[in-house]
């Protein structure tokens, strides 16, 4: 077979509550697949609900994969803390990215984890969260940057390993970021590497050494497509993607 021009990009999804008689909706948020087109991959959703042998399948057939952002997992997956802060869960979109973060993980397939996406990552491979990061993390700077606030607002700064896959991606160690989550890592998975920080020590990016490209970050980078080194994030993925 010969290598694809476009590679092929599948995207996670989330079920929208039913609100007309056709019962309801999958959606993925524009803003994750114009991005991954925008660094020359082509973008397929795929839908929560499907059996893990069809998710398997459909994971071999696609070159790259971005868990995106989105609601709270359920802390029951890693024994969390409950708190009146959770929000959205449902258990038919935990069993899609978590199958399909433990499936990239272990094949070797490009995969991208933003926002519940790192969280997703994390909890997968057996890491822990905070399950809101005011109430249980000491001094804790303010990373819930939503709703009525710009997605490409500038919230606070990371600190990023330039040894790591991530530094090299994006060519520096400090940059300023967006932040929209009320969650974050706690216990990181031993199979990752901690690549960036916040300046509260929350930890902002992991990356699965020896993997092709496994890599989670807690900001929004398709939000902040006006900054080259947040589209650099997308092409290294295509890239990746190109090669597997």
């Amino acid at each position: 077979m010969s290598t694809p021009s476009f590679p092929l990009i599948g995207i996670s999804s989330s079920n929208v509550s039913p609100s007309d008689v056709q019962g309801g909706q999958v959606a993925a948020p524009a803003s994750y697949l114009r991005a991954v087109q925008s660094a020359g991959g082509t973008p397929l959703i795929i839908p929560p609900g499907l059996s893990h042998a069809q998710l398997a399948e459909i994971l071999a057939r696609l070159d790259g994969l971005v868990l995106i952002g989105g609601g709270d997992i359920d802390p029951a997956q890693f024994q969390g803390r409950p708190h009146p802060r959770v929000y959205g869960i449902d258990p038919i979109r935990d069993d899609l990215d978590l199958s399909l973060a433990r499936m990239a993980a272990e094949s070797g397939k490009p995969f991208l984890g933003i926002c519940r996406g790192i969280q997703v990552m994390n909890v997968a491979l057996g890491g822990t969260l905070f399950t809101d990061i005011a109430d249980q993390k000491e001094q804790p700077l303010r990373h819930d940057w939503y709703p009525d606030i710009p997605r490409n607002h500038l919230a606070h700064e990371v600190t990023v390993d330039p040894s790591s896959k991530l530094g090299q991606i994006l060519g520096g160690q400090q940059f300023e970021v967006n932040s929209l989550h009320h969650q974050g890592l706690e216990q990181i998975a031993s199979a990752f590497k901690v690549s960036a920080y916040a300046t509260d020590g929350l930890v902002e990016a992991v990356e699965l050494p020896g993997h092709p490209f496994g890599i989670g970050v807690q900001w929004h980078p398709e939000w902040l497509q006006e900054h080259a080194p947040q589209r650099a994030i997308f092409r290294a993925l295509v890239e990746a993607a190109l090669k597997s």
